[in-house]
């Protein structure tokens, strides 16, 4: 009896729980390792934005105290022709830059796909190795290919071509900047298509041989379709890599010495920078930044709705 009495003592009372529970000591321990991510995000990514987004509603040089102006500094950067000129730029370039690319890129893994089974790791080492290259370096590089007496030009020159101003040109600037960039990244949607391309199961292209597909019609019916997911991802990944294009402008004008605030190469970036760092006028490019990202928004938002319809237009298509 006296051992029983001892038991229920020792037993907590109904209406009382113990507070760390096995459940709650695992979801602690759980918060405890994804914590640094969280907290590392919030210091180096949510804080410059809501700073940055704060920032955009004052006048301020970065050394006196901050003066409120309300949405003085949107009307400030939307009233500047060179804004609007550094926009124009920016979705011209992206364009120029990105279109080629994604193309390049999807026949580029379907070659590797296809066929070189022997050197296949080979060339995907070569087709990836720009994209972990320096950047500053890669422009340095195109700079001295596209100057007045390079190489380009002297490839031009022996078809009997003339010269193309690449570094003081409207469109040979944009020409050389897309060509930069169109270099540097396609090797590595190359590499997302091919493991895009690796998921699908063989047995659809077997059955597709089977009744008499081409190679044509497997590309178009098979291969596209069932790659929807990748192209958006990478449709994406690149819309947005192209809106925020900084080094390869600002480094090729530099070197080529117009400097980055010449109207044929600025872009939306460099029009920031500018107005931050040269000006300091820190309120205007903090509105800037904002006006960037409201657009990086929309166009990430048009691409999936594009990409949603086009796949919803397929599936009616296939039914």
């Amino acid at each position: 009896m006296a051992e029983t009495a001892t038991a229920k003592r020792s037993e907590p009372a109904p209406g009382k729980r113990r507070f760390m529970t096995e459940t709650r000591r695992s979801r602690l321990t759980a918060y405890t390792f994804i914590s640094p991510f969280f907290l590392l995000f919030a210091i180096f990514g949510l804080y410059p934005i809501v700073f940055t987004i704060y920032l955009s509603f004052f006048k301020w040089d970065a050394l006196g105290p901050m003066q409120y102006v309300g949405f003085r500094n949107y009307e400030l950067v939307t009233g500047d022709p060179t804004f609007w000129i550094a926009f124009g730029n920016t979705l011209l370039m992206a364009l120029m830059g990105t279109v080629p690319q994604l193309i390049v890129a999807l026949f580029v893994a379907v070659m590797l796909h296809s066929a070189l089974n022997k050197f296949k790791n080979t060339f995907r080492i070569l087709y990836f190795m720009p994209n972990i290259t320096s950047i500053v370096a890669v422009t340095l590089v195109f700079s001295t290919m596209f100057g007045n007496n390079g190489m380009v030009n002297w490839m031009l020159n022996s078809f009997g071509m003339e010269s193309v101003p690449f570094n003081s040109g409207w469109w040979g600037v944009k020409i050389a900047i897309s060509t930069m960039v169109m270099w540097r990244w396609m090797g590595y949607n190359a590499i997302i298509f091919l493991s895009g391309l690796q998921s699908i199961p063989t047995d659809i292209y077997e059955a597709a041989k089977i009744d008499g597909a081409s190679r044509r019609q497997q590309l178009i019916y098979i291969t596209l379709p069932l790659l929807r997911p990748f192209i958006l991802f990478v449709t994406l990944v690149s819309t947005i890599g192209a809106l925020q294009l900084f080094t390869e402008p600002y480094v090729f004008l530099g070197q080529s010495g117009t400097g980055s605030t010449r109207q044929e190469g600025v872009t939306m970036v460099t029009y920031l920078y500018n107005e931050a760092f040269k000006n300091g006028f820190f309120g205007t490019a903090a509105a800037t930044a904002v006006l960037l990202f409201i657009a990086t928004i929309i166009f990430s938002v048009l691409n999936m709705m594009l990409s949603s319809r086009m796949g919803g237009e397929t599936g009616r298509g296939k039914a």
